[in-house]
């Protein structure tokens, strides 16, 4: 019986949104303005608006919103601030954390996709000022390379670009040749697709480590059937699934790189593991519990053992988003026993 993939709804991030940028929490459905925004969420939300073919006016405004908060958050130097209080003063320093990564990898995004030219050209300097800057860890590396492979798609001599994106192969390390645990850490994390997707994005001898690398993480995290994503906690080679607390970001990461890997490899286990990602938001998980909520169109915050967390931020709604982005691939592919039957979403 296949699963039934709705087209994404805008609505909650709308309902998110204020002529700031994006709340970062809700209380269910209501954003907890009372936490403010961050970086990390609003670059998400850039990044997703973008991948829309004909995104409308509306959500063109909100990409300018949030494109216009990046370009506060960062210094001089390149870096960024991440938490902006709800009296729009920042409440951090600069720095390059995970933020300045999801900050760069938004304005790559906006530099290759954005329909707006304006966008486009704002989006590429704000780029340009931050590429030179490094970090030792390795997720801000991937999420800033990612950002520089979209700016090479478009630029293809870029060269900031294309020394981040080699230099974060360098932060990743090497893929040991132990197919037990053919990972460049001693622990699964967070976000950990991610760091194949970079590899393979960087091509040549490095892409086919990541396509390793991605082939057994998928493996691990299919249970019975399904994902089963790595939880909150992490998990290491004695760790079984399934483990709880399970995060909608794990699920996104493997949507994407999965993706990424059907641009560069036929093999069909990257087109089921796209399907499991999303099919992940719509119940085939380890409750049966859907995470989308056609009712607003927004992404319930992960998974228990007692079921589901019925909040609907900022994070989540946006990974849900960005997998039924890739549910349209499927549907180009022309397979119904992986594309399933599409609805309308309501708009909430």
């Amino acid at each position: 019986m296949s699963i039934r993939r709705p087209e994404p709804s805008f609505a909650h991030l709308h309902r998110l949104s204020d002529d700031v940028g994006l709340f970062e929490h809700a209380e269910y459905r209501t954003p907890r303005t009372a936490h403010g925004y961050c970086v990390d969420d609003v670059a998400r939300g850039l990044l997703v608006i973008c991948r829309e073919p004909d995104p409308p006016v509306d959500l063109l405004r909100l990409a300018e919103q949030y494109l216009a908060l990046l370009v506060d958050a960062q210094a001089p130097d390149g870096s960024f601030r991440n938490r902006l209080g709800p009296d729009r003063r920042w409440q951090d320093e600069p720095a390059v954390g995970d933020w300045w990564g999801r900050a760069l990898w938004g304005l790559g995004t906006a530099v290759a996709r954005s329909p707006v030219p304006s966008m486009r050209e704002t989006a590429l300097s704000r780029f340009n000022s931050g590429a030179h800057r490094r970090t030792r860890w390795p997720r801000a590396m991937a999420f800033a390379a990612l950002g520089a492979a979209e700016v090479l798609d478009v630029h293809p001599e870029h060269s900031a670009a294309r020394w981040l994106l080699h230099d974060a192969v360098v932060t990743i390390g090497a893929v040991p040749p132990d197919p037990a645990w053919p990972w460049p850490e001693p622990r699964l994390t967070y976000a950990n697709a991610a760091l194949a997707e970079t590899l393979i994005a960087a091509g040549g001898e490095a892409s086919a480590d990541g396509l390793r690398m991605l082939g057994w993480l998928l493996e691990r995290e299919t249970y019975d059937g399904h994902l089963s994503c790595t939880p909150v906690g992490g998990a290491g080679p004695d760790d079984e699934p399934p483990g709880f607390d399970q995060q909608p970001i794990e699920a996104a990461a493997m949507a994407d790189a999965c993706a990424r890997a059907m641009t560069v490899s036929r093999d069909p286990r990257w087109e089921r593991g796209l399907a499991s990602a999303i099919d992940w938001f719509l119940g085939a998980n380890d409750t049966g519990l859907p995470l989308h909520d056609p009712s607003t169109g927004g992404g319930r915050d992960g998974l228990s053992t007692s079921g589901r967390n019925e909040n609907q931020g900022a994070e989540s709604t946006l990974a849900l988003l960005s997998a039924l982005q890739h549910a349209r691939r499927l549907d180009a592919a022309g397979d119904p026993a992986l594309a399933g039957h599409r609805k309308s979403a309501a708009t909430g």
